[in-house]
Formats: C-alpha cells, sequence, structure tokens
C-alpha cells in the first residue's frame, strides 16, 4: 500500500527537519507564560470575593490577603511575559532558519532543473513561490504558532476554570461561542473556501508575472503609448483579483458576521442566567463574586477566539503553500551521473541527436544530428532563423537533455559526466549577456570564483575591457545595473568575455558574441575573442558571416538538419545555402537609402 504523503502542518513540520526541536521548546515555554499570565484573573477573582464577603463591614477586609493576591498577580504577568519573550526567541530562531533551509533547497533545486521547465513556468510565479509562500511559513512559525499553541492552552484553561466556578454559566458562554464557530467554520473550512484559496494564489502568481512583464516592457508600452489600462494582460489580471476578492468576501461575510457577533455579545447570553439565580439568593457573596468574575472574564475571552478562528485560513494558506513548493520540489531535475567519468580529450560529437523542446509527439528541432567539432579547432554553426544553431549550442551543457542520439566530449557522454565537472569543462558568451547586480569584479570573479586580483584584472586586459573599467567612477568596484552605472551591449559582452577568459575553459560556445557590438567596438571585441579561443575547442553561432570566414569547420543547418558542411572557400565553391546566405549578407551590407529618390517618390 503507497505510503500516504504528507500535507500542510504535517509536511511543514517535516521540512523544518531537526529545528524541530527549536519549536518544540517555543511550545513548552508558551505553554507555561499562559498559566503564569491566568494568575491575574485568579487573584482578581479572590480579591474581590474578600471585598464582597465584607461588603457590609469594609474594615474587616483581610487587607494583608488582598495585597498577597495582588502582587501573585503582578507577579504572575511578569513571569507570563518573560517565558513569553524566551518562547518567541525560540520560534524565532527555528523560523529564520526553517526559511534559510527551505530557500537554499529550493535555489539548489531550481539550479538543477532543465530550462524547459522555464520555459513552462513564468518568472513571476517561481519568485513568487520563493518570497511570498516561504515567508508566509517564516510568519506562521515565528509568530502564528506559538499564539496559536498559547490560545488553545489559554481557552482551554478558561473553559475548565469557568466550569469548575460555575456550570450554568460555562455552559451560557460556551454554547453561544460553539454555535459562532460552527457558523464560521463551515464555510473558512469547507470545499469552497479550498477552492477559493487555491484561486486566490492562483491570482496573486498571475500578477506578479504581467507586473514583471509590464515593467520589463516599459519601453515598448512607453513607445506605443500605453498605460496600465491599455496593458491587456496586467489590466485583466487586476480585474480579475479584485472580482475574485470581493467575490469571496461576499460568500463568507454572513458567517464571519453572525461569528463576530455572537463572540462579543457572551455577556448577553450568560448575564440572564446569572440574574435568574442570583435572584433566588441575594445576599450570596461567593455567587455575586463568581458573577462578576465572569463579567470580567467574558470581555477578555474574544481576543483568543479571535486569535483562533484566524489560524484556520492561515493554516488553508500553509498548506496552498507547502503544495505548491513541494510542486517546485518535485520536478525531475537533470540527471547526475552517480560515478562521474573524466574525458580525456575535449571534441565534442553530436551522434544521430534528436530532440524537440515538448513532450513526445512535439515537432523535433534537430533530426538525427551528427558531426564532430575537433579539439583545437573552430567549429562554426549557420543557418536560416529556426535552423536549431542556439539548440545545438544549449544541449551541450545540458540545458535540456536529448530525447535521441547521444552527445559527448572526449568520447564520454555528457550524461555520463558528473554536472559540476561538465560546467568545469565549458565557457558560455551568449548573445544575451547577463550581469550581476553587483560590482564589475564580482561580475568577472565569476568565471573562477578562486581568482587573484591580478589574474581578474589579466582577464580584463585580455577582454579589450581594463580601459573603459578604469574610466568609471569606482573602476572595478562600481556597481552595475540599479543602484549603479549601466554599460552598453559591448561593453557588456567584452565583461562576459573577460569573465570567460577568467575561467579558461577548454571548451567555448559563442553564441553571437559580438551582435551588440558597434564597428568602433567590434575590433575590440575581435582582440578579445582571439586571445579567449587560442587552443581551444570552439563552437561559434554566427549570423554576421564575415566573423566565421576562417572557421576550421563550417556546419549549414536547416529546419534541424545539416545542409552541408566545409570551409569558407569550399561551401562558396559549392554553391548551395552557404553561398544563397553569403550573397545575401554582402549585399546587404551595400544597402542604402537615396533619399532624393524617397522625396521625388512621395512628391
Amino acid at each position: 500500500m503507497k505510503k500516504k504523503e504528507k500535507t500542510g502542518i504535517p509536511r511543514l513540520l517535516e521540512l523544518a527537519g531537526e529545528k524541530k526541536s527549536l519549536m518544540a521548546w517555543s511550545a513548552l515555554l508558551s505553554t507555561v507564560s499562559v498559566f503564569f499570565m491566568l494568575v491575574p484573573y485568579v487573584s482578581v477573582y479572590f480579591v474581590m470575593a474578600e471585598l464582597l464577603t465584607h461588603a457590609s463591614n469594609i474594615s474587616a477586609v483581610d487587607t494583608a490577603y488582598v495585597i498577597q493576591w495582588a502582587l501573585w498577580g503582578v507577579g504572575g504577568m511578569a513571569l507570563g511575559y518573560l517565558f513569553m519573550y524566551v518562547g518567541g526567541m525560540c520560534s524565532h530562531i527555528a523560523a529564520f532558519r526553517i526559511l534559510y533551509g527551505i530557500r537554499v533547497k529550493l535555489s539548489r533545486h531550481i539550479g538543477s532543473l532543465p530550462l524547459g521547465y522555464f520555459n513552462k513556468n513564468a518568472t513571476g510565479k517561481i519568485k513568487k513561490i520563493i518570497e511570498q509562500d516561504v515567508e508566509k511559513i517564516e510568519l506562521f512559525i515565528a509568530h502564528q504558532l506559538p499564539d496559536l499553541i498559547n490560545t488553545a492552552v489559554m481557552l482551554t484553561a478558561i473553559v475548565v476554570a469557568m466550569f469548575s466556578l460555575n456550570v450554568w454559566f460555562a455552559l451560557a458562554c460556551v454554547i453561544p461561542m460553539l454555535l459562532g464557530f460552527a457558523a464560521q467554520f463551515s464555510m473558512m473550512a469547507g470545499k469552497k473556501a479550498k477552492e477559493g484559496l487555491k484561486e486566490y494564489f492562483d491570482a496573486l502568481e498571475r500578477i506578479n508575472t504581467s507586473s514583471i512583464q509590464y515593467v520589463r516592457g516599459m519601453p515598448s508600452i512607453k513607445i506605443f503609448g500605453q498605460t496600465v489600462h491599455s496593458f491587456r494582460k496586467f489590466h485583466e489580471d487586476m480585474l480579475h483579483y479584485r472580482n475574485f476578492s470581493v467575490r469571496y468576501t461576499d460568500n463568507f461575510q454572513n458567517g464571519y458576521v453572525t461569528f463576530k457577533v455572537v463572540i462579543l455579545s457572551l455577556a448577553t447570553f450568560f448575564f440572564p442566567v446569572g440574574l435568574f439565580f442570583i435572584g433566588s439568593d441575594p445576599h450570596n457573596a461567593a455567587f455575586a463574586a463568581t458573577l462578576l468574575f465572569f463579567l470580567v472574564m467574558t470581555p477578555g475571552i474574544s481576543t483568543p477566539i479571535f486569535k483562533l478562528n484566524s489560524f484556520a485560513s492561515t493554516i488553508n494558506a500553509i498548506k496552498e503553500g507547502v503544495k505548491r513548493i513541494d510542486e517546485i520540489m518535485g520536478e525531475a531535475a537533470v540527471k547526475e551521473a552517480e560515478a562521474g567519468k573524466t574525458p580525456g580529450a575535449f571534441d565534442i560529437r553530436f551522434r544521430d541527436v534528436s530532440f524537440s523542446y515538448g513532450d513526445e509527439g512535439s515537432p523535433e528541432v534537430l533530426k538525427g544530428l551528427s558531426f564532430t567539432a575537433q579539439q583545437g579547432k573552430i567549429t562554426a554553426l549557420v543557418g536560416p532563423s529556426g535552423s536549431g544553431k542556439s539548440t545545438v549550442a544549449q544541449l551541450i551543457p545540458r540545458f535540456w537533455d536529448v530525447q535521441k542520439g547521444s552527445i559527448a566530449i572526449g568520447g564520454v557522454d555528457i550524461r555520463d559526466m558528473r554536472i559540476n565537472e561538465l560546467m568545469d569543462t565549458l565557457s558560455f558568451v551568449f548573445q544575451d549577456t547577463f550581469l550581476f547586480s553587483d560590482t564589475l569584479y564580482n561580475n568577472i570573479l565569476a568565471g573562477r570564483p578562486d581568482a587573484t586580483k591580478d589574474e581578474v584584472y589579466a582577464a580584463a586586459r585580455a577582454a579589450q575591457c581594463h580601459e573603459f573599467i578604469e574610466r568609471l567612477p569606482n573602476g572595478y568596484e562600481t556597481m552595475i545595473g540599479e543602484g549603479g552605472v549601466y554599460l552598453s551591449g559591448g561593453e557588456e559582452q567584452r565583461v562576459s568575455v573577460a569573465r570567460a577568459i577568467l575561467k579558461n575553459a577548454p571548451i567555448l560556445v559563442l553564441d553571437e558574441a559580438t551582435a551588440y557590438a558597434d564597428p568602433e567596438n567590434e575590433y575590440q571585441m575581435q582582440l578579445a575573442l582571439r586571445e579567449l579561443i587560442r587552443d581551444k575547442t570552439v563552437l561559434i553561432i554566427a549570423h554576421r558571416l564575415t566573423t566565421i570566414c576562417e572557421a576550421d569547420q563550417i556546419i549549414v543547418l536547416k529546419d534541424g538538419q545539416i545542409e552541408e558542411t566545409g570551409t569558407h572557400g569550399e561551401l562558396l565553391d559549392r554553391g548551395g545555402l552557404y553561398k544563397s546566405m553569403w550573397d545575401a549578407y554582402t549585399s546587404a551590407t551595400a544597402w542604402t537609402i537615396d533619399l532624393l529618390q524617397e522625396k521625388e517618390a512621395f512628391a
């Protein structure tokens, strides 16, 4: 029989791991604090009883007895707050450790997922789970869990005390309380509530995703004169969230209003009972003291009841948040070889590789692809848009795994290599360069974190970016991005090249590395790349055909298959697809706009 998987709070405690001992201490200390916090109520009862007993002769009141109970009340409150503070510290330490542990686990797992996962799941959704859903767990453990224990113990103690003092008064309080809970609980814990909570989380994820798109697309939004209202996706998601919130409130307002009215009116239920009984014996001082005690206690009981009520929705939210965390953790990571093999050489061989981005039956992007990129040589991939060039490059570091065929480095299938070793073997310079919001020095150092300062500077010089870095306000310590400076596309790519030079991996993949270089910077980029590719196995994806004329091998792709292979001269002589692309490229460089002819045409 399959073991039932844990959900909600049990699953959260499982995620807590070794931090459960701190949570247990927090629970124990919170429980102890409750009993001390009840001492002032007991003190009030005994003081009132003493005063009512001698109401006809106030001088007969035992002053020492009253002062003693008053001191007990103050001491109990002080000790209660002390234990509550220590328990709160334990819960906060446990919460932040659990928060750290869950986020580290999530980050590590996300880093091991294939890129296909990120194509299917929006950035805003993942961001919300890592930030907001995990943050709710921290809030629950640090604040609400101790409150839950504190409240449950306090309510239990108060109810027991009520029944020990007067059963009829206690019943007059507890029965309305249970009816109020029933009215609220029937709506908060039903199927409709769970479906509403899921819709709430989905709506927040959609807003997160569309708001990120809205901010990132601000240049286009401004150019086309759009606003938050005309940016349809963002506006629709906000309207959906608003309409859902109103509908959700309408569904639960009757139950909540009933609950609140009943709990705030407990005195209304037991006071007639008290008047009935005290009317039969108006001189019973002990009974009068009990009635006064209930009058004092009843308003005070409403606060823990409201707290307890709020935990129902909180627990549902935790359950949904933990479920979404588990959904990410349940995604299959790129399989790691148990005993990694180490290649003895660094040639790259594709053998009958077929690949599609979707599930089985989806159109294949690559179809039976076979070629070898020789060690120490330059292999260029060219072809029309959508021919599969970037896909070939991204399969080498196992951003995705091939469905058919194999990719080998030095005769070792890349699936048989440890992921870390495979990444140490490769360097990438992407067309869309990504720089961290950090200093330029740390951005370059990311290529090899244990490098010395002199090695970082040497890599920057080799990448032809040392001079422009030195001209920046704080040199290598200049912050990049938000709160710092912004580099041009060509400068960013040179920093990326410096990072790759510092890494000094034996295999280098260049995905249109000069795409953003203007004519003035392209020469600097070529010098940087010449330094980078020395004595390495190089795979270049190129759109500017002039940059790969000296390649040792040019592979022309079309519709995911190899159309032709050869050197620049050989392919031109054949007069095939490469020749057509070359002619189109060279003729495009001669294009001009004759302004005079344009004016005459529109005259």
